[in-house]
């Protein structure tokens, strides 16, 4: 106990509080080998996790290496988290490509193939089962009086998987049919169920980018150890197809009873209070990210931030939708495949005070085991 208390000790004065700055990759490995070292566990390393944010993307391949640092669950869900904020970041430069930019007629050339591929390929994708696995990540709802966009990917110590399942859902031209509503669950209101789906965020990303005028080069960047062009947009919602749409918020009204008729001032019993539930859909302007395959054209990687205001029920709503390749019917097609979508939301859907309740959640969306609609199962 007495050298464990040394331990502790020593490590809260040689390594810094993790909350001070954002801190990279490299950082977060040496500062996670020497808890290792000093023989911390589980539950200590997991609480310094919750206070970490990346400055640059942890991407799978750092995440494996940083495995062997972590002693069990709790640290390595905290890391999956940690994973998860950070996927919508930039690698760190030694997982970037450093070949120079192409040219203004290259870059034109790449982008006129992906709108080749967006108007005639990827509507051809063919109509398929897949199997979607879900991991919801969540905060415990907090006071607060942030502005929109500002914390959800900031370190939130409350975050926790919530739930982890897997459904078999159909996808048609690209595009996840929508669930029954006799199969959505009653944990699925109140703000959480959102109707995004790969396909529409591809299509219209790059739709009004392009109409916009706005896709300027950005980087290279390897994914699934394909090279991709990546290009940075911005759409004004003048210009936005993007609608950001959630179900379900209460709304309060209010009505006078007919108790009393008017022969006297009504009193508090006399009035009742009603309360609906109505979805959040508001047409927004957004920002991102699109990385093409340089030499077919294919979407290999979209992100969108969606640009809210603080007044809206919805804060923020970050995607990340990942396409690869995937052989159906002998044949090669490039569907989704990886998903992550940040969202800070006001469940109680009240959002004019100066302090609310905001609740953070991160789903990460696993694509796999696509087969032709109708096949027989193996």
């Amino acid at each position: 106990m007495q050298r464990m208390c040394w331990l502790l000790l020593l490590l809260a004065v040689s390594i810094p509080a993790w909350a001070d700055k954002k801190i990279t990759v490299e950082e977060l490995k040496d500062k996670l080998a020497a808890l290792s070292q000093a023989q911390m566990g589980d539950g200590v390393i997991a609480t310094q996790l919750k206070t970490v944010e990346l400055s640059e993307q942890l991407t799978e391949k750092a995440r494996q290496g940083l495995l062997q640092y972590l002693p069990g669950s709790s640290s390595t869900e905290q890391l999956d988290i940690l994973a998860g904020r950070s996927a919508f970041l930039a690698p760190p430069a030694s997982e970037i490509p450093a070949d120079p930019a192409p040219d203004a007629a290259a870059q034109q050339a790449i982008l006129g193939k992906a709108s080749e591929y967006v108007a005639k390929v990827f509507p051809h994708s063919p109509h398929v089962t897949v199997s979607r696995t879900t991991y919801r990540y969540q905060s415990e709802p907090q006071n607060t009086s942030s502005s929109a966009g500002l914390t959800v990917l900031a370190p939130d110590p409350t975050t926790r998987l919530m739930e982890t399942r897997t459904d078999t859902v159909e996808s048609d031209k690209g595009v996840d049919k929508p669930e029954s509503p006799r199969r959505k669950r009653k944990g699925d209101t109140n703000g959480l169920v959102s109707e995004r789906v790969p396909g529409p965020v591809m299509v219209v990303a790059l739709g009004d980018s392009s109409e916009a005028g706005k896709l300027d080069w950005l980087r290279w960047e390897m994914i699934d150890g394909k090279k991709a062009a990546g290009f940075a947009f911005a759409v004004d919602k003048k210009k936005s197809h993007f609608e950001v749409k959630y179900c379900c918020f209460p709304v309060r009204d209010t009505a006078e009873g007919a108790a009393g008729g008017h022969t006297k001032l009504p009193s508090p019993a006399d009035f009742q209070s009603v309360i609906t539930w109505k979805p959040f859909r508001k047409t927004v302007g957004y920002h991102g990210q699109i990385f093409i395959d340089p030499d077919s054209g294919a979407i290999l990687r979209v992100i969108t931030f969606a640009d809210l205001k603080p007044s809206d029920n919805v804060h923020g709503e970050i995607i990340r939708i990942d396409y690869a390749p995937v052989v159906v019917d002998g044949k090669e097609y490039v569907l989704p495949w990886d998903n992550y979508t940040i969202n800070e939301i006001v469940p109680n859907g009240d959002n004019m005070n100066m302090a609310y309740t905001a609740r953070r959640t991160l789903l990460r969306v696993i694509f796999r085991n696509y087969r032709a609609a109708g096949a027989g199962q193996k």
